[in-house]
């Protein structure tokens, strides 16, 4: 029997929708990082976008692809990404993370977060995508250890991957700025943090206080790179792929775990 190879886990700083179809550096750095992983069996995705109450996880068949914003071009909306879902696989992560209850989705699909970037990394749509949600009502710490409990799908042939932004406010965004000081603090703050695997500054974000209350306004960008991290084993390397601070306060880091 043939050992099946650990595959890696990946957070991404997606950004604007708009990388979908622009070229930039942060997606020629998707592109590469599709071209240089190993070709996973399935890709499971926590998106900044699946808020809930409680966990679900996609198990249909062929997930919609979920245009979840406004106001950008109509080539924006004309994307589809018609990747295959895995109800069977959606049932053996559910029964894994048991006694957890997980609720097998039949209605959300793929939303920006996701195709936004796998539209670059695997432009073929060949693999098959599942997303779980983001239960909003725990804690930073649970989401770290629900991502330490998906680290054995990796040994399965399962690539982890989370998208959202380390320093994520829509609200302070400015078109012409290099980045404001308090972005770039927190950036910096949680890019040595990771490259240390200091789990404490990490998961206690909100102990660098105004810089990650502008930072981190609401949780819902930062709380996928937990569970990249929680998937870390001691023999795995941390990389930053690509990192940058966009229209001032939106941070475009990208983490492989590998």
């Amino acid at each position: 029997m043939t050992q099946t190879q650990r595959m890696p886990a990946i957070f991404v700083g997606h950004g604007s929708p708009m990388n979908a179809i622009e070229n930039n550096i942060y997606t020629q750095a998707w592109e590469a990082l599709g071209q240089r992983s190993p070709t996973p069996k399935a890709i499971l995705m926590i998106s900044a976008h699946w808020m809930t109450r409680g966990v679900a996880i996609t198990a249909m068949k062929q997930p919609q692809t979920i245009h979840d914003f406004g106001g950008f071009p109509q080539a924006l909306f004309d994307i589809q990404y018609p990747a295959p879902g895995d109800p069977a696989l959606a049932q053996h992560i559910a029964e894994h993370l048991a006694p957890l209850p997980v609720v097998l989705d039949q209605q959300w699909g793929l939303d920006h977060g996701t195709w936004s970037v796998l539209v670059k990394m695997y432009p073929q749509a060949q693999i098959p995508v599942l997303q779980l949600s983001l239960d909003l009502t725990q804690p930073a710490s649970w989401h770290f250890e629900l991502g330490r409990r998906l680290a054995a799908l990796r040994d399965e042939g399962i690539m982890l991957m989370a998208s959202g932004n380390v320093v994520h406010n829509l609200r302070r965004m400015a078109f012409q700025s290099p980045g404001f000081d308090w972005a770039h603090r927190f950036n910096n703050a949680m890019r040595k943090a990771i490259l240390e695997d200091d789990t404490e500054k990490l998961v206690n974000y909100q102990q660098f206080g105004e810089d990650a209350a502008l930072s981190v306004p609401t949780s819902e960008h930062f709380l996928p790179l937990l569970y990249v991290m929680g998937s870390k084993n001691g023999d795995d390397k941390t990389e930053i792929v690509v990192d940058g601070m966009d229209l001032g306060a939106i941070s475009m880091m990208t983490v492989l775990i590998s």
